[in-house]
């Protein structure tokens, strides 16, 4: 069921279906920047421009480069400089919403959190095998 929303670029009502997020007036304008886009990068001489590069000689807004890049539109293995920003640090990635550089923090800390878990349970599992040895000494 279609809900209403206001369009995050005109502000206008539309019903919102979950296929696009921006009104039909917006997304018509935001097809026709993707043409000029794509008949940019299909250049030979452009297939290696950053996005800075696009945003200047197309005029399109970062943000809807990073978007098309998310939804798969542009692929950064044919386009091989496109990417959007890492969810965590701002940095380029080409998929999902961490950089390499920050999955392997969070991985990082993820196994060093584990450690200290495991570390604490051996702790009271040994506290208690003491506990457990010094009550048999006093019960004899």
């Amino acid at each position: 069921m279609a809900e209403v929303r206001n369009c995050p670029s005109c502000g206008e009502f539309f019903n919102y279906t979950g296929i696009r997020d921006v009104c039909y007036k917006c997304a018509q304008k935001e097809e026709e920047m993707y043409q000029i886009v794509y008949r940019f990068l299909r250049k030979r001489e452009n297939r290696a421009a950053t996005v800075e590069r696009i945003v200047e000689a197309t005029g399109v807004d970062e943000e809807l480069l990073y978007k098309w890049v998310r939804k798969n539109r542009l692929h950064p293995a044919v386009f091989p400089n496109l990417g959007y920003p890492c969810d965590n640090c701002g940095r380029l990635t080409k998929k999902g919403k961490l950089c390499e550089r920050c999955t392997e923090q969070l991985k990082s800390d993820l196994r060093t959190f584990e450690a200290a878990i495991e570390f604490r349970e051996n702790i009271k599992k040994q506290d208690r095998a003491t506990y457990l040895g010094e009550r048999e000494k006093n019960n004899d």
